[in-house]
């Protein structure tokens, strides 16, 4: 018979005192409260509940959830809640996807600036969209749009990006009528170059701010970046490489959209179902490598190191990385 899969909690419970001895002196309290409540989810030190058939009367013990927004094995009834109360606001039309992406040298930034970082992201991404959407030469209408952060890639490494789901078209100017996206560019809503450019301005621009009224920190190996010179350097090293903005060809209409947004909302780091076994003190899983055609390959990370990087992508306490722009 084959042996079930490991989950998460398996390798946190397994080898979380491992992983406490070399890195609990840098973890966050968001961080280490996603780690014990994870490793305690569905277990006896969260209590439990009974359950009883309202037909025959059997009854059985459950263990209660952890709840916490890092746990793969929480977010089914959240993702469907909120599901239901975005149906009603969507629009008969076309909905397009686009992915802003930070490049690495600035996404390193976050591993001591979480919220700093990924709040100028936020901000950037909604000033690109309804800045060039508004422009006549684009579209020349108000948008809305509804935003999700990822902060992870497919082999766990940090890799910030924010998903925006767009409907296409806006209410133009003297709020009378609805514009639709020109046919000529019913792939891209908005040309992507042009929202890479001022994507990247923009975020410089705020992220030049923060350091100038000393809201970044920076410590170990990102120590010298305090020094305004060094700042700089990096900053102009980020102005001339280009910011990666991806659109897809547009969903069908508001059940697809839908189906999307139950992919993408509320995800973590890493699935139950991507993890194949925890043996040796290791961690094999599946990742998708997008370099090499999107092909399913496997991982394996040493157990403490896998831990290490899942916890890299616990959010700041109260961080909302869902959001609304625009008209939504």
């Amino acid at each position: 018979m084959k042996a079930s899969r490991p989950e998460v909690a398996d390798v946190l419970r397994t080898h979380g005192d491992d992983f406490l001895d070399r890195w609990e002196h840098v973890l966050s309290r968001p961080q280490r409260k996603a780690f014990d409540e994870i490793r305690a989810c569905r277990t006896a030190a969260l209590g439990g509940h009974l359950d009883q058939c309202d037909q025959c009367g059997h009854c059985a013990i459950s263990y209660n959830s952890c709840r916490n927004r890092s746990c793969p094995k929480c977010q089914a009834m959240a993702r469907a809640l909120w599901l239901a109360e975005r149906e009603a606001e969507l629009l008969p039309v076309e909905y397009f996807h686009v992915v802003f992406t930070l490049p690495q040298q600035i996404a390193s930034l976050a591993l001591q600036n979480a919220r700093r970082i990924y709040s100028i992201l936020f901000r950037a991404v909604a000033e690109t969209l309804l800045t060039i959407a508004a422009d006549p030469q684009h579209l020349g209408a108000a948008i809305g749009f509804l935003a999700v952060l990822h902060t992870w890639g497919q082999n766990l490494h940090l890799h910030p990006h924010i998903h925006c789901v767009v409907p296409g078209g806006g209410i133009s100017p003297d709020n009378s009528r609805w514009i639709p996206c020109r046919k000529y560019r019913k792939s891209f809503f908005l040309p992507v170059k042009v929202l890479s450019a001022f994507f990247r301005k923009r975020f410089l621009i705020h992220l030049r701010r923060a350091f100038q009224k000393g809201k970044l920190q920076f410590h170990g190996e990102l120590a010298p970046l305090a020094q305004p010179a060094a700042f700089e350097a990096l900053c102009q090293r980020a102005g001339d490489v280009k910011w990666v903005v991806y659109a897809k060809r547009p969903f069908g209409g508001p059940e697809q959209v839908l189906k999307y947004l139950a992919r993408y909302t509320h995800r973590v780091a890493i699935s139950n179902q991507r993890l194949l076994s925890l043996e040796d003190g290791r961690v094999t899983f599946e990742w998708k490598d997008y370099a090499a055609g999107s092909q399913t390959k496997t991982m394996t990370l040493d157990a403490v190191e896998f831990i290490r990087r899942f916890l890299l992508h616990v959010l700041p306490s109260g961080f909302v990385h869902i959001r609304h722009f625009g008209f939504l």
